[in-house]
């Protein structure tokens, strides 16, 4: 089974707000209005849902069905590398998780890992293109069934809801501001590596760079390898000795030396590009680690052939 692309969409592109960053909650009149109905429909739906006690009731099940399942499919191939410096924040701000895109499920995993694995209160936030989850019934049944309405806010990247998308990055920035538990996940890429190589990435888009400029919050990159686009397979692998899902949280990243520059968009480019070096060195842990590991495997079989 595959899944649309749910990608952080506001890494992608280079949506520009024309003015200083603001806490934003709601959009205008003029804003949804460049909407279709169905697109208003479900955005009102899912962003009621990330609002208050209903962000908290959808996160209690999230935490507990939709991470129970996503463990119960990957527990015997999960493995997890520097949980201590997502645990080390300061967990009264918002936390931005910068991580590579190379499946459907790459978000999804890393949710079931901090919701089993971390004892601080949590909420998550994961912006989307809103081509499939705010465009049909059933990319809302997706979102609720897969993230439990955490695919927030849409991006959709057309020229005549430009004026919307500028409301949904100022949205963003307000969520990686202020909110004590807000956990936020982008993919600097933009989309989807679709390499056979887990090692390679694509270009920084400077949608991070603009957030990180508004917003300043503390951000985490994150390496993902071993998950597939296909869930069945996935799970199948889980109990017939599939590849192992491997995820490392790296330290939280400085970007003082960027904060005196001007806030342009080569300045976001340079973050974006930061941001991305350092998810490239936990790859580079990743391949040293799969290196060793191999290597201790052919000793163990040589060892077991001269017996």
């Amino acid at each position: 089974m595959s899944l649309p692309e749910s990608n952080a969409a506001a890494s992608h592109a280079s949506v520009q707000t024309d003015a200083p960053f603001a806490p934003t909650l709601d959009p205008t009149r003029e804003e949804l209005a460049v909407l279709t109905l169905m697109e208003r429909i479900a955005f009102r739906t899912v962003h009621r849902a990330n609002q208050g006690r209903a962000k908290k009731f959808w996160t209690r099940l999230q935490s507990w069905l939709g991470a129970w399942w996503i463990h119960l499919a990957t527990y015997n191939i999960m493995r997890v590398y520097g949980l201590e410096n997502i645990e080390g924040v300061d967990h009264m701000r918002p936390v931005v998780l910068v991580a590579n895109h190379r499946s459907f499920f790459d978000m999804y995993a890393v949710s079931a890992v901090l919701y089993r694995r971390t004892k601080f209160n949590k909420k998550l936030f994961f912006p989307v293109r809103g081509r499939f989850f705010y465009e049909s019934p059933l990319g809302m049944l997706v979102n609720l069934v897969m993230g439990w309405w955490s695919m927030y806010p849409p991006f959709f990247y057309t020229t005549e809801k430009r004026i919307f998308d500028k409301y949904a990055l100022r949205r963003l920035a307000t969520l990686c501001h202020e909110g004590a538990g807000n956990v936020i996940g982008f993919h600097p890429e933009g989309t989807r590596n679709k390499s056979s190589d887990p090692y390679s990435f694509l270009p920084a888009q400077p949608g991070i760079g603009k957030v990180v400029m508004d917003a300043r919050p503390q951000v985490i990159p994150v390496f993902v390898a071993g998950l597939g686009n296909y869930l069945l397979r996935q799970v199948i692998g889980n109990w017939t000795g599939g590849e192992q899902i491997r995820i490392h949280f790296g330290a939280p990243l400085d970007f003082s030396e960027f904060y005196s520059k001007r806030d342009s968009l080569r300045t976001h480019k340079e973050i974006s590009e930061h941001v991305m070096s350092r998810i490239a060195e936990l790859g580079e842990q990743d391949r040293h680690l799969q290196l060793a590991a191999r290597t201790q495997r052919t000793r163990l079989n040589a060892s077991a052939d001269i017996k």
